[in-house]
């Protein structure tokens, strides 16, 4: 797969990458490497963690996920004047896009929406806080031009617009013939632009907060940061903020959405899939030919996982005999996914990162492939050469299994300390969670097996 970027869109809300070949040029060496014995070793890792969990003294897991308060920072209209020079690049990127290069390796559009965009800005929030504030491409106009909502949304809408507009935008990803090319992108950039702002000026900053795509999945990763500058403030282990957010059963949804879509996103280009959708994995016939079955699969998959997650969370409550509504549960612990669906995603794309960025300083260089060479790089050539020694793709694999791992493992320590609040007490929470880490512990299993999965697609 192969994704695009280029510093000079980061205001592009994150999306995710087109088709190509960072992960299929390793996956060779890959299957050379004893995967099953690192698959076998990760799983037990989070096994162990889970057992571990009836063990440890009460107060360990409340230290891990502490936070003291701080005094909230107010940066006045600095997210503004970043927000109006966001808009100003997004114009720019635009305009390359229709006009610039076709190649979408030379082309700043695709190359900043697809890698700095998804890859990078979304990944940097989970560790440094909600970069959309800063870089979305609508609150600045929008406190220029003045406006004044003229209608509420009904606060039962939560945040399901941005939901759909999540698994829309996986169905572009996964199943359009062209999802890199750089004018059918420009113009979706500019026609969402459009329709966001509409909707903004119609429902005022509340309609961000719920259908914007961006700013709810950057909020969502950001809720994983230590700090958080904005009311309420404070600094605590990583995902401190998911232990104190109301219980939302949208935002669990969404949640699992994301990590439903990341895990087809994986599953689509394996063998196996392929030979359960009738394809030749050596003789694909392109994307147009199986449009249809891609994007069944990838609804099914987020309202599989969901309903998955439905019966674990039920029979955990069942196990553990708690009183506490379903719904506060499953919207608590719904938000435990994050860290999983955080580390699949780094795991996943990090071929693709470590091609592209190369090609992102190139095009920053010569944005519209002239001949330019703005940042004085010349001579500049990608190299892939990593790709060709078994020693920095064995590197590269453990990378994408430890991340793997540890994503699991914090996950598992997260539902454990939210069960805490929710249940009780230690060892409630340890059995009202069991089915629930039984479930991540599969998911190791399933998140493992995808990156080493043959892939042709």
């Amino acid at each position: 797969m192969s994704l695009r970027i280029v510093l000079i869109l980061v205001n592009m809300f994150g999306l995710w990458p087109a088709a190509a070949a960072a992960h299929v040029s390793e996956q060779g060496f890959v299957l050379l490497l004893p995967t099953g014995a690192y698959i076998s070793a990760g799983v037990a890792v989070v096994a162990l963690t889970v057992i571990a969990l009836f063990v440890l003294p009460t107060g360990v897991v409340e230290r891990l996920f502490a936070a003291r308060h701080i005094a909230p920072r107010d940066f006045g209209r600095l997210p503004m004047i970043t927000s109006v020079l966001s808009l100003a690049i997004m114009c720019f990127g635009i305009y390359v896009g229709l006009f610039g290069s076709r190649n979408p390796l030379s082309n700043p559009m695709p190359l900043g929406f697809w890698t700095v965009g998804w890859i990078a800005l979304v990944s940097l929030a989970a560790f440094v806080g909600n970069l959309w504030v800063w870089i979305n491409p609508w609150m600045g106009l929008y406190h220029l031009v003045g406006a004044q909502p003229i209608a509420s949304l009904p606060d039962r809408i939560g945040v399901w617009p941005a939901t759909l507009m999540l698994i829309a935008f996986a169905g572009f990803l996964l199943a359009d013939p062209a999802p890199d090319d750089p004018a059918r992108l420009a113009q979706l950039v500019a026609g969402y632009w459009t329709l966001t702002f509409i909707g903004l000026i119609i429902y005022g900053p509340g309609w961000c907060e719920r259908a914007e795509l961006g700013h709810v999945l950057f909020a969502a990763f950001a809720s994983l940061s230590t700090v958080r500058l904005r009311e309420p403030a404070g600094i605590g282990g990583n995902g401190w903020q998911v232990v104190h957010t109301p219980p939302v059963i949208g935002a669990g949804i969404f949640a699992l959405a994301m990590l439903g879509v990341g895990s087809f996103d994986g599953l689509n280009e394996t063998f196996w899939w392929l030979g359960q959708i009738g394809v030749n994995p050596l003789e694909f016939p392109g994307r147009s030919a199986v449009i249809g079955v891609t994007l069944t699969g990838l609804t099914g998959s987020v309202i599989g996982l969901v309903a998955v997650f439905t019966v674990v969370i039920w029979l955990g409550m069942w196990l553990g005999r708690v009183k506490a509504p379903f719904a506060t549960s499953f919207g608590r612990l719904a938000l435990c996914v994050l860290p999983i669906a955080l580390v699949y995603h780094m795991a996943h794309y990090l071929t693709a990162f470590i091609v592209n960025i190369q090609y992102t300083v190139a095009a920053i260089s010569d944005p519209l492939a002239r001949g330019d060479d703005w940042l004085g790089l010349q001579p500049f050539r990608v190299t892939t050469g990593f790709f060709n020694r078994v020693d920095t793709v064995r590197l590269i694999w453990i990378t994408q299994a430890s991340l793997v791992v540890i994503g699991h493992v914090w996950s598992v320590l997260l539902a454990h300390r939210v069960a805490i609040t929710l249940f009780g007490n230690h060892q409630r929470a340890a059995i009202a969670t069991l089915p629930l880490s039984v479930f991540m512990i599969g998911y190791t299993f399933l998140g493992l097996w995808l990156l080493a999965a043959p892939k042709g697609a």
